[in-house]
């Protein structure tokens, strides 16, 4: 499993109110692909670019559905409820390396953090990309 990644902005977006990250919150959370090295001091959805949509990618990426993060001992983790995945569809999809986590309902569509894949991927025509999303530990916690 990819190592997650979080954009600098992250904190400051949580003490801001950028982020409603709480059970049932109304708040959507993306990802999308990209080929692009994101790094730490991004701070906004298409930096680094989106993919081209297309053959099953549609562009903005995908929902990490219902969101069930939780506080517990002091420490908060942020569970989403579905794992993304694009299936190649008429063609490929790619190449990309990176799939970047983000707030879509946000006006700003500020970024949270990316996973790293180690090389660059094309998900040939129909195949399945999945994020594994961690259900136990949560995409990211706070403490």
């Amino acid at each position: 499993m990819a190592a997650f990644n979080k954009f600098n902005c992250f904190t400051q977006d949580v003490a801001n109110k950028q982020h409603d990250m709480k059970t049932g919150t109304a708040d959507v959370y993306k990802v999308y692909l990209t080929n692009t090295l994101p790094v730490a001091t991004n701070t906004v959805f298409g930096t680094p670019a989106d993919i081209a949509a297309g053959n099953g990618y549609t562009a903005g990426g995908a929902s990490v559905g219902t969101i069930t993060g939780g506080l517990t001992g002091g420490t908060f983790k942020f569970v989403g409820g579905t794992d993304p995945a694009w299936t190649a569809a008429g063609g490929n999809i790619g190449p990309f390396q990176y799939a970047v986590l983000y707030n879509s309902s946000n006006a700003l569509k500020p970024l949270i953090g990316w996973w790293d894949y180690g090389a660059p991927l094309t998900l040939t025509n129909g195949n399945t990309f999945t994020i594994d999303l961690d259900q136990t530990n949560g995409i990211l916690t706070i403490t």
